[in-house]
């Protein structure tokens, strides 16, 4: 379906009862809504109502050009008016990698719109920065952020011979499963779209969050390439409200593709109790 909200169009994906509890479901980079096709149906199964939204820059009607529309607050302002356009005043909220980011925001900033969270694989946002702050292990494995941040240089990088660093991005999942996001990524504008989200990073993005006091549970994989332990077990610190913590032995960064049974399991868990 397509959704009209903050003069750009979005297209989610949506499935599963009418009835059932509102389940939102953000993506990450480089990635879309198909990231939660193996999960959903799981979701689906227990009888909830799912939305799989592709964000600002992935949806090609909401594409804009300037970088500084892709700061946090313009990201997290596109799930509330979305919200409202599908009729909901929450609903639980489940964000991988910069949906997650955008999740917390949120549920820290708007806890009235948001029943629930799970966040995959990126943890609170205050964290993360302290982390890229104090720990070295975690400063060598966000090094990729500084080249995304150059315009031009990365899409060259990622794009050039036939895709190949974009394709090394997903190690981890068989060559078929990272295919379509490689695929949507050649779209004219699209994989500056979504850097764009690294080039609009402000001392906001994981500055003063502020702490989530809605139930929450926070899923991290240990062979994940770009979050390190020390953030992810500080997540805690940052989450007043019920909180759960689910490690994944084995697993990359890519959660909903390579383990889609227990993440679905634990939004399943997080989202009837």
């Amino acid at each position: 379906m397509l959704v009209d909200a903050r003069g750009l169009r979005f297209e989610v994906r949506e499935g599963g009862p009418a009835d059932g509890e509102p389940v939102l479901l953000l993506h990450g980079f480089p990635q879309h809504s198909g990231e939660w096709d193996q999960v959903v149906p799981e979701l689906h199964a227990a009888g909830l109502r799912t939305y799989a939204l592709d964000q600002r820059g992935y949806s090609p009607g909401a594409r804009p050009a300037d970088v500084a529309a892709y700061r946090i607050e313009e990201c997290v302002a596109d799930v509330c008016a979305v919200l409202d356009v599908l009729g909901l005043d929450s609903a639980h909220l489940v964000g991988h990698d910069w949906g997650a980011i955008v999740a917390w925001h949120l549920a820290a900033r708007h806890p009235q719109r948001v029943r629930t969270l799970t966040a995959v694989s990126v943890p609170h946002p205050e964290a993360v920065g302290q982390a890229l702050r104090d720990d070295v292990g975690q400063k060598l494995k966000s090094w990729y952020i500084r080249l995304f941040r150059r315009a031009g240089l990365a899409e060259k990088v990622l794009l050039s011979f036939d895709a190949a660093a974009l394709r090394l991005m997903f190690t981890g999942l068989p060559a078929e499963q990272a295919a379509p996001y490689i695929d949507a990524m050649r779209a004219p504008g699209a994989l500056t779209a979504g850097l764009n989200w690294y080039r609009a990073i402000t001392p906001a993005t994981y500055g003063d969050v502020g702490p989530v006091t809605v139930p929450t549970t926070y899923v991290w994989s240990t062979r994940d390439a770009a979050l390190g332990g020390t953030a992810a077990h500080a997540c805690a610190h940052y989450v007043t409200g019920d909180y759960r913590f689910l490690e994944l032995p084995g697993v990359s960064h890519w959660i909903p593709d390579e383990a889609p049974a227990p993440l679905a399991a634990a939004i399943r868990d997080r989202v009837t109790g």
